[in-house]
């Protein structure tokens, strides 16, 4: 919105021509957000606690988790209203990959938040039913994919091109079916959602490397969709040209900075949890701005952390269905590591030091400098 009031004003005040750039947008963004986070989170977390909005924890979990029974939940929902507020001021609001990034974010955050509601009212941990979860995680980003696929979001040279780290984009970039990529994105959104809320199970543990994926992703969507002049930074880096792909930064720069301000009433000993309805909305979120970048074969290597969760939590599911014995402890991973005697702080940020290894790693299969 002040993106768009600062342009019709700028020939009257040539100063306001700052914000025309990417650059400057992305800052304020991540600042707004930062702000909102920190002015909103503490009265959250009063309200959550008047209103007994408090954490419901599993019989079967470690017991140093006892103690967080009751912390307020739901956190997640400032979040989103700090993101949205950050996006919303300083994006250009004629993008469509703007709009359908938020409609992913918001329409998953209903749906945690629904799911946390359900959960806080039962006292269980069960919530939404697994299979209606996925339903209408399916149906939420069935219609962004769609759209982002088959609309005139992305421009049709680049729109079903499949992007291979480490390969060069001329010299091999398949183009699939529209069905076929519009199966792979909902993978690709939904996959990255659950392997999110996974992970968020020890204090900061989710939001640390939700940040580092955020501003990872700022810097891929900037040089995706930004031309300096005639200098195109996406052809010299090896990366696809996504026009408008620079707005996504400032959406990625808005989840950093919302992020940020949430880790530091989320850090251990937790204020605060952010619950189904931001662990949801911030994986969608990291999942379409990949796929909306044509990044999405990278996502992996950046959210290495979100993948060995989603993965530990599949392989014990699954050899404990054929077997009747566990490959650890307790799954997701994070929680065979406190079974094991470490102390959750150490395992936190050992997984922040990891998530930060597999960042830098995903931009050196990502970028393929000329």
């Amino acid at each position: 919105m002040l993106f768009h009031l600062f342009q019709l004003l700028r020939e009257d005040f040539r100063f306001l021509n700052v914000f025309r750039y990417v650059s400057t947008r992305v800052g304020l963004a991540t600042l707004t957000s930062l702000v909102i986070t920190f002015v909103v989170a503490p009265w959250f977390i009063k309200r959550a606690r008047e209103r007994q909005i408090g954490e419901v924890i599993r019989s079967d979990g470690p017991a140093s988790h006892a103690s967080k029974k009751g912390t307020p939940t739901m956190g997640g929902s400032v979040i989103i209203l700090a993101l949205a507020f950050g996006t919303l001021l300083w994006c250009d609001l004629s993008s469509e990959l703007v709009w359908l990034a938020l409609l992913v974010t918001v329409g998953y955050g209903i749906l945690g938040f629904v799911d946390d509601y359900i959960k806080l009212v039962h006292k269980n941990k069960r919530g939404v039913p697994g299979k209606i979860k996925i339903l209408f995680q399916v149906l939420i980003g069935g219609v962004a994919v769609t759209w982002l696929l088959a609309g005139n979001a992305l421009e049709p040279h680049v729109r079903l091109q499949l992007v291979l780290p480490l390969v060069a984009i001329e010299r091999f970039s398949p183009e699939l079916p529209l069905a076929v990529y519009v199966l792979f994105g909902l993978v690709v959104v939904v996959g990255t959602s659950n392997a999110v809320n996974l992970t968020d199970g020890l204090d900061g543990l989710a939001i640390g490397p939700v940040i580092i994926c955020s501003f990872t992703f700022m810097f891929l969507c900037y040089a995706a969709g930004t031309v300096l002049r005639d200098f195109n930074i996406a052809s010299y880096l090896g990366l696809a040209h996504v026009q408008g792909a620079g707005e996504l930064a400032i959406f990625c720069g808005a989840i950093g900075g919302a992020g940020i301000g949430f880790l530091w009433y989320n850090t251990h000993p937790a204020q605060v949890f952010m619950g189904d309805v931001g662990a949801l909305a911030l994986g969608g979120a990291l999942g379409f701005v990949a796929l909306a970048t044509k990044t999405e074969m990278s996502l992996p290597v950046i959210g290495g952390v979100f993948v060995a969760e989603a993965v530990s939590d599949i392989i014990q599911v699954g050899y404990y269905k054929r077997t009747k014995r566990r490959v650890f402890l307790m799954a997701p991973i994070h929680h065979h590591f406190e079974k094991l005697g470490w102390p959750e702080s150490r395992i936190v940020v050992r997984f922040w030091i990891v998530s930060f290894i597999c960042a830098t790693l995903g931009l050196i299969v990502t970028l393929k400098v000329r």
